[in-house]
């Protein structure tokens, strides 16, 4: 079933689990954010600034930088990308976008500001609207390795995790309702 976002102007389908954290905190007018109840993973759909700069795959690498330093991944060796591939537009609802851009990397990112490390894939998404002045960026944060001083470190072992294919049906589901949103 298809969730409305930033006030009903855009829809989209999560997968199971998927937990609402604007119910449980304060989340940015920009952002929304989805948890798998189960495990640490979580999927955020952000709408920013449109970034001109930057072409297309060059675009989505910026957007990782940024996210990498929102993680406090910034420090050599502790990111990389593993690729950037161009998304075939008739695979995707948001007709609006000029391109779509997957980028695949992971980061060392420790949570609550704890010394402890883990390593967490990051697959984001890049749907870029230049019409709108606008880049919509859809990161999974995905750890795969938890440190064992982590407090993620005493995980649901039944947990049932998003897998990438479930990022992608997220990706291919997203709709524009409403552009008024934009302003």
């Amino acid at each position: 079933m298809a969730r409305p976002l930033f006030g009903g102007a855009f829809s989209v389908v999560f997968p199971p689990n998927a937990l609402d954290i604007s119910e449980l905190r304060q989340i940015p007018d920009n952002q929304e954010v989805f948890a798998n109840s189960q495990t640490d993973q979580s999927i955020v759909i952000e709408l920013l600034e449109y970034q001109s700069q930057v072409q297309d795959a060059e675009a989505a690498r910026y957007h990782f930088d940024d996210v990498a330093a929102s993680n406090g991944a910034v420090d050599s060796g502790s990111w990389e990308i593993r690729g950037v591939e161009q998304l075939s537009q008739s695979q995707l609802s948001l007709q609006e976008c000029t391109s779509a851009w997957l980028l695949s990397g992971a980061q060392l990112v420790s949570k609550f500001n704890e010394q402890a490390k883990n390593t967490v894939n990051i697959h984001l998404c890049l749907f870029r609207l230049p019409q709108f002045t606008t880049d919509i960026l859809v990161t999974f944060n995905d750890p795969v390795c938890i440190n064992p001083l982590s407090s993620s470190a005493a995980g649901n072992v039944a947990a049932v995790p998003w897998t990438l294919q479930d990022f992608q049906s997220v990706l291919h589901s997203i709709r524009l309702l409403n552009p008024g949103v934009f302003g």
